[in-house]
């Protein structure tokens, strides 16, 4: 794991709850000076703890290994804030609408920054009947290739994933879609807008 629960956290959390130490302890079955040590620094918690004191803190075990309480503060979703997120271990990609807070392989990711697509990159467009039909001249080796390429539209988001060894190249429906999106495994996540050329 990149990340591992730290004692000012910990702290933290047991205060909004107005918990003490020892009321704490109690609910996760160790010692006072356990709490203790921990928000002093001085040891970590089990991980075979992190469950349960997440449960007592009422918090998800992501929540707590970040530090951070996750909050809906956007009832109604804008797909037009659609994030992406790429686990380094296993090549997972996922799609969130707007903040969230990902973990993949036990690490916490972050979501992709996009660019506008470079000429390395360039993200090449042809209107075909109701598609887009969308290349990207890239080579598509075992180890440097595009990963996939996503499309959002206003109420939605079209994603096709790829492969090294097969042609860079998808097919989305034209019906509102603002952006087109193409992922090289080496350099990050490309954009191109569409926004006044439908």
């Amino acid at each position: 794991m990149d990340k591992y629960v730290t004692g000012a956290v910990i702290r933290r959390l047991r205060g909004h709850k107005k918990l003490t130490q020892e009321e704490l302890a109690a609910r996760i079955h160790v010692s006072g000076k356990a709490v203790s040590k921990w928000e002093t620094g001085q040891g970590f918690p089990d991980i075979s703890l992190l469950e349960p004191l997440a449960e007592a803190l009422d918090i998800s075990v992501i929540e707590l290994l970040s530090g951070e309480d996750i909050t809906n503060q956007n009832l109604s979703a804008n797909i037009r804030k659609s994030r992406f997120y790429v686990c380094p271990v296993c090549g997972n990609v996922i799609q969130s609408v707007g903040e969230a807070l990902i973990s993949c392989c036990g690490i916490t990711l972050p979501p992709l920054e996009a660019e506008e697509a470079d000429g390395a990159h360039a993200v090449r467009i042809e209107r075909v009947g109701d598609e887009y039909y969308v290349t990207v001249d890239h080579p598509m080796s075992k180890d440097h290739y595009i990963s996939f390429a996503a499309a959002i539209a206003d109420q939605s988001v079209q994603f096709v994933k790829l492969y090294p060894e097969s042609a860079a190249e998808a097919r989305f429906k034209i019906r509102n879609t603002e952006k087109i999106y193409a992922y090289c495994n080496r350099h990050g996540l490309f954009e191109v807008s569409l926004r006044g050329k439908r």
